[in-house]
């Protein structure tokens, strides 16, 4: 490819709507433009990147035993009905009707699709294992699309979906893609983390995220010091705190103005913040109230909650009116006193504590010498706090550190949730019906690409690991309009090519100064560059865009090299 024959339109100034610096960027270096809020068009540069992101994909899906599909983007709402996701993802899936009246929505995702597709097909244990995937759009209207590519409305996405006769053979499945997805993101040149994580709306058993470490991250990844123990903020699992054993004191109740925040509390009573005890008052979406306690120096972490009932969708913060409802004061609250029947959860930590403060359920009143053991009554006890830098590791007690990532990619093990709903079932070895065992395993194509631009970026603009760089090595004439310097950069072009090499060859009779930058800003992995030494001294020079290493060889050997120290990067 010519540089004068690729449209690649790249901007000086960093555009105001752009937050992060993968939106920035690709801005910045003509691969996209914002068409909608959430929507943008992939420009050549782009999407010759998405391109080699999903070879790899390809590769490794069709590996691992994956066998590529097309399913429809819009599906009828039947089949979502069926599975009762029709509701759950609520305003957030994109909902169309067509001249008839008849609802569908463009696909957020493809378990049910894929699932009715196997439903009538697959008759006997002998059609499976299975797997199949496909690489297409995805659709999700997000209330607040935001940081470019990182949550649009429009995405790539690669899913895969497995079919197993019983569990054991699920669980091959996820670790035949558990293990293609490393292979996945290693040959990608990223540094990420298989981490422990929540299903959320996809539902199933377990699941890990394949998350590439970046500052500009969503997540939360509590990792291990000492082991591989790694996982997400809201699956984090955590050992229970105990408190040094005490003499139970007797409850007593004292007064606490104004105190309607734990510190305020701890301050009023002169307390520690971890001799405290925490509420935080939810309602599900059925509008039911859930009571929960944390020390108070921990934070609650609702996805844990809401998983703990298996009517509870998703969780809102409780309104004055149902805590007090329950017999509780808002800023005030702890089990004691509650009306029987109010559900209420305490964090495992807290129920080893002696002798805390808790709200007494009146305003401007708190316990103290609150032993949980001994006052908490019909309480449900489980781990729902929030991981911390410096908890134990839950595999080998060493120290817990954190960091942030984006969530390039997930596989989930389903079991038989979609197959029981839609009634996919096959015949085993004895003639008996069974419902199918499922995976899902996504990655998201577009994503990826912004995550790789985030972890690898300097201030001078994008520096792309070579297996997904738009192209490998740029070659720059530093005058395009000097004949010698052009056929010698001519000449390394081509035999670049010949070497199976994705090259460019900057023509553009630009001053030397802007091929440079917008090479920077591009990324391109390797740039050798032919100036006047090249004519007169037969020196060309080779620099890595990573760290700026520099050799300089003849123009005879640049091509070679070149090839050599690819091999490298």
């Amino acid at each position: 490819m010519r540089a004068t024959n690729l449209y690649a339109p790249t901007l000086r100034e960093t555009p105001a709507e752009a937050e992060i610096k993968s939106h920035q960027l690709m801005l910045r270096a003509g691969m996209i433009r914002k068409a909608a809020g959430g929507l943008y068009t992939y420009l050549p540069l782009a999407w010759r990147t998405l391109k080699k992101i999903m070879e790899i994909v390809r590769e490794e899906m069709d590996n691992a035993g994956g066998q590529e599909i097309a399913m429809p983007i819009v599906q009828p709402a039947e089949i979502w009905k069926e599975t009762g996701r029709w509701s759950v993802y609520g305003d957030e899936m994109f909902r169309v009707a067509d001249r008839h009246g008849r609802k569908f929505c463009l696909g957020p995702t493809h378990e049910e699709m894929v699932t009715t597709l196997i439903r009538d097909e697959v008759r006997s244990y002998k059609q499976l294992p299975l797997m199949l995937y496909q690489i297409q759009n995805k659709y999700r209207d997000e209330i607040r699309p935001r940081f470019g590519l990182m949550r649009g409305r429009e995405f790539i996405m690669k899913d895969l979906y497995s079919f197993d006769k019983d569990e054991d053979g699920m669980n091959v499945s996820y670790q035949k893609m558990y293990d293609a997805y490393t292979r996945i993101f290693s040959r990608m040149g990223l540094e990420f983390r298989p981490v422990e994580a929540d299903n959320g709306a996809i539902g199933g058993g377990h699941s890990h995220e394949f998350t590439v470490l970046a500052e500009a991250g969503e997540s939360n990844i509590a990792y291990c010091t000492k082991c591989d123990y790694a996982a997400s903020d809201e699956k984090a699992e955590l050992t229970v705190i105990k408190a040094v054993e005490e003499d139970m004191k007797e409850l007593e109740k004292v007064s606490t103005p104004e105190a309607h925040t734990i510190e305020l509390v701890a301050k009023c009573l002169n307390l520690p913040l971890d001799r405290t005890i925490k509420a935080v008052a939810f309602q599900s979406d059925k509008e039911e109230l859930i009571l929960t306690f944390v020390r108070g120096d921990h934070e609650v972490n609702d996805v844990k909650v809401a998983n703990l009932f298996d009517d509870v969708i998703e969780l809102h913060m409780a309104t004055d009116e149902a805590i007090a409802a329950a017999g509780g004061v808002a800023g005030f609250m702890s089990p004691i006193g509650l009306k029987e029947g109010t559900r209420v959860v305490v964090d495992a930590t807290v129920m080893e504590m002696y002798n805390a403060c808790a709200g007494a359920n009146e305003k401007d009143k708190h316990y103290i010498n609150v032993n949980p053991k001994r006052d908490f009554k019909d309480v449900i006890v489980a781990d729902i706090r929030m991981v911390m830098e410096g908890d134990a590791c839950p595999h080998c007690g060493a120290v817990l550190k954190m960091t942030r990532g984006i969530e390039a990619g997930q596989v989930f093990t389903l079991g038989t949730k979609y197959s029981e709903a839609l009634h996919a079932t096959f015949l085993d070895e004895n003639g008996r019906e069974k419902p199918l065992f499922m995976g899902c395993y996504g990655i998201g194509v577009s994503r990826t690409m912004a995550a790789a631009i985030e972890q690898n970026n300097d201030e001078n603009g994008i520096i792309w690991p070579r297996a997904i760089a738009p192209f490998e090595v740029v070659v720059v004439p530093v005058n395009a309009k000097n004949d010698a310097q052009l056929n010698i950069a001519e000449k390394i072009y081509t035999e670049l090519k010949d070497n199976g090499v994705d090259v460019l060859l900057d023509d553009r009779k630009e001053r030397a100064g802007v091929k440079f930058k917008d090479a920077d800003l591009i990324g391109y992995p390797l740039r050798i560059t032919v100036g006047p030494k090249a004519v007169d001294e037969d020196s060309v020079e080779l620099k890595v865009r990573r760290n700026g290493d520099m050799v300089k060889v003849s123009g005879a050997e640049a091509a070679t090299r070149a090839v050599e120290m690819l091999k490298e990067l």
